[in-house]
């Protein structure tokens, strides 16, 4: 063993030597180069720690961005109108932003596609409430807009909603927009405003609601639609939250994606019992910093402004006029009989009785009942009458709203279903001039209402006489009224 070993040193040496004179053989630029090479290269403790150190700062920045919303991306904010004619404009349509904006006075101050602009040109300008959401909602801001029923909020949050869509393209989120309305009318009227919005773009809406079969809804939130050949994406859903909590249920409403969220007439659904459901609905959209939040009212109540503490990020704040109900100036109360009173004032107003796009009368009885029977009474007097309230099939409530719009009747008898959002035109409402009418003889049903009645008749400006008061054994005379209670803690004495 010992002369293998000896002799094995000096056949494995001369191969050694002979690497290593290559090695010295090379050029010396080259050994040079592959020196500074190595020299250059970290240990392999090194190396990890410098990944470790990558890792924690990538974190870190990531967890940075999360905390912030990136505005970056969004649409930059370009405005030419003068200090004067801004001033000018918030003064005159009673306007309060908070923070201060500058809003945009025309369509071509918005920084949007042409394509997406045009359909805007057949308006003379934009509303207030429009002219004020546009720029911090195109910024990517959260905002809370509070302003009359009819005055444009449908544009105000929809514009900035597909300027996003379409500068965003589709992704495997599928469903990046969420708007919710109250009533069943209304989600659809936003629903075909967007829908003929977005067509352009292959932006598809789905409007969700009870009253109607699923199959259709759950086929377009599948992204199944086609139109012309070309594939048209589903990206917004717009809906009541009753209807969309039942498809998120039956798992076909997928929207761990929404990162544009829009809760129209608030302060309405709150008053119809969904705060519960609005809760739960906005927990499976993305979080508040990844998520712009729209909030509209005509009212800022207690209820509102807790909604948007909870899931708003440093709104602005636009309010155009007051941010309480205002009281109409043209009333009187008669205890005549309603009836007689009301095909009186129909006579002067529609006294051919034939039907037209003209003039239109919105007649509003307090329930489903009375609007039944209102409705036959006028249908008796040969008058061209729709009926809209609650107990109706859905197909029925859209073809009697329909009739009214097209002018097929002239006159719409409705719960207050028809009260808020719906765009009727010839009617006085959304700021528009008109004339209102309201009938109340305090009849058994209607006593309940006299405060707050009285209290409309006050802001309004009327004198009216004092309530006759009801007396219990135990409490005393009293009566029903609206008037605030003073505020904060009174000493009492005894």
């Amino acid at each position: 063993m010992i002369p293998l070993e000896s002799e094995a040193i000096p056949v494995d040496e001369p191969e050694k030597k002979k690497k290593k004179k290559k090695k010295h053989s090379e050029g010396k630029k080259e050994k040079k180069q592959k020196k500074s090479k190595h020299s250059e290269e970290p240990s392999p403790d090194r190396t990890y720690g410098i990944y470790m150190k990558q890792r924690i700062l990538h974190q870190a920045d990531k967890k940075e961005k999360k905390k912030k919303r990136k505005r970056d991306e969004a649409t930059k904010v370009e405005n030419t109108a003068t200090e004067s004619e801004i001033t000018t404009f918030l003064t005159t349509n009673n306007i309060t932003c908070i923070p201060p904006i500058t809003p945009y006075l025309t369509f071509a101050q918005l920084p949007i596609p042409d394509d997406l602009r045009a359909p805007l040109t057949q308006f003379p300008a934009p509303t207030p409430i429009q002219a004020c959401a546009w720029p911090p909602a195109l910024e990517g801001r959260d905002v809370v807009g509070i302003a009359e029923t009819g005055s444009g909020k449908t544009f105000a949050f929809g514009i900035p909603a597909l300027a996003k869509l379409i500068h965003n393209p589709p992704s495997k989120d599928g469903v990046t927009t969420l708007i919710m309305a109250p009533t069943r009318e209304l989600a659809m009227q936003t629903h075909d405003a967007l829908e003929e919005l977005g067509k352009p773009f292959g932006i598809a809406s789905v409007a969700v609601y009870g009253g109607a079969p699923k199959e259709a809804q759950i086929k377009m939130l599948r992204n199944a639609m086609r139109s012309k050949g070309n594939k048209v994406t589903t990206r917004i859903v717009v809906g009541t939250p009753g209807r969309i909590l039942d498809l998120i249920g039956e798992g076909v409403c997928e929207l761990g994606g929404v990162d544009y969220l829009v809760l129209d007439e608030a302060d309405r659904m709150l008053d119809q019992g969904f705060e519960n459901a609005i809760r739960q609905i906005i927990s499976y959209t993305k979080k508040n910093e990844e998520r712009q939040t729209m909030m509209f009212s005509a009212t800022w109540p207690e209820s509102i402004r807790r909604l948007a503490s909870t899931f708003q990020r440093d709104p602005v704040r636009v309010t155009v006029g007051s941010e309480d109900l205002t009281a109409n100036s043209r009333f009187s109360d008669d205890e005549r009989s309603k009836d007689t009173r009301l095909l009186k004032h129909l006579r002067i107003i529609l006294p051919n009785k034939m039907a037209g796009t003209t003039h239109r009368v919105l007649v509003f009885a307090l329930y489903k009942p009375e609007a039944s029977r209102v409705a036959a009474l006028l249908k008796r007097e040969k008058y061209r009458v729709s009926e809209l309230h609650g107990d109706m099939k859905q197909p029925a409530r859209t073809a009697a709203l329909e009739d009214f719009k097209t002018g097929r009747s002239n006159v719409l008898v409705a719960t207050d279903v028809a009260a808020r959002g719906l765009d009727i035109p010839d009617v006085g409402r959304g700021g528009r001039t008109g004339k209102s009418i309201t009938f109340f003889t305090g009849a058994a049903h209607e006593k309940s209402l006299a405060g707050e009645f009285a209290r409309v008749l006050r802001e309004g400006g009327y004198d009216n006489e004092e309530l006759r008061s009801r007396k219990h054994s135990a409490y005393g005379a009293f009566f029903r009224d609206d008037i605030e209670m003073p505020v904060g803690r009174k000493k009492i004495v005894f």
